[in-house]
């Protein structure tokens, strides 16, 4: 997913804007006009490094005249103490970026390293690892790219693009047969996709033509035995309890995807710092 530059802009400004208000009080304080610098932001820790653009936007919307050089690739796990960017000119305006730049950096990256920790986890299973919409409000694109830079698969981006009928819309359709039909009336062109609680929800699934199955909550035995019965007429969805001690064996009972809220919902930071040394 590559992300679109007006977005970016967009969300870069109004990070600005959050933390600078009406000026960086500190930086106007401390350094002096005209000092310039050479700041490093190092990976401190092991995982892969997603949001560059983002950290790059930051500088240049705080000084368009800053120099940045990219020294990692994005994508690719590498271990701490690898150089990631490097910015050269104006103090002030690397100081003023560096916070927001890091936000977005180390959020975007922990997002990425998360999932490639999930994705070795099942590796060799023939199951792909999917995102959910449990995304922070308003940073989806740029949460799910980095689901994408960790080696996942992005599942529906929102309510527009895929019909995904979960327990409450089945429930107020008057059953999966119901749902499934009407869905399919409705919007024939559209993926569609199901939840399944029970063996027989699955069955009736089937029977309405439903591509796709999600089996929510599910035991690796009953999700084993779907996988034979069903045999390749829909492709079968793992969701519910979830970890990267389940996930595995979630993966070998035959579904085709297993999907991951905590990809975005619970993912820890990836830790890097900025170094700044000033220049003559």
């Amino acid at each position: 997913m590559s992300l679109d530059p007006s977005f970016v802009a967009d969300v870069v400004a109004r990070a600005l804007a959050e933390d600078v208000g009406a000026g960086d009080v500190t930086t106007q304080a401390t350094v002096p006009d005209g000092a310039r610098a050479v700041a490093t932001i190092t990976q401190k820790a092991p995982g892969v490094v997603f949001g560059l653009d983002v950290a790059e936007a930051a500088f240049r919307q705080t000084d368009d005249g800053l120099q940045i050089e990219r020294l990692a690739l994005e994508g690719v796990w590498q271990e701490p103490k690898t150089p990631v960017l490097r910015v050269t000119g104006a103090a002030a305006a690397i100081l003023i970026a560096e916070r927001t730049a890091l936000n977005f950096l180390q959020r975007l990256s922990g997002v990425a390293t998360l999932t490639a920790k999930y994705v070795r986890a099942i590796d060799g299973t023939g199951a792909k690892v999917l995102d959910t919409r449990k995304t922070t409000p308003t940073l989806r694109p740029l949460e799910k790219a980095a689901v994408l830079a960790g080696g996942g698969t992005s599942h529906r981006f929102g309510l527009f693009d895929m019909v995904l009928i979960k327990e409450n819309h089945v429930a107020a359709a008057g059953g999966v047969g119901n749902a499934v039909r009407a869905a399919r009336a409705a919007f024939p062109d559209l993926p569609l996709e199901i939840e399944a609680q029970t063996a027989a929800e699955v069955c009736e699934a089937l029977e309405a033509g439903a591509p796709r199955i999600l089996l929510d909550n599910m035991t690796p035995d009953e999700m084993r035995a779907i996988a034979t019965e069903v045999a390749g007429r829909a492709e079968l969805e793992a969701s519910g309890n979830i970890n990267l001690d389940t996930i595995r064996a979630a993966a070998d009972t035959g579904v085709d995807f297993v999907s991951v809220g905590a990809l975005t919902h619970s993912a820890p930071a990836l830790d890097l710092s900025l170094i700044l040394e000033r220049l003559p």
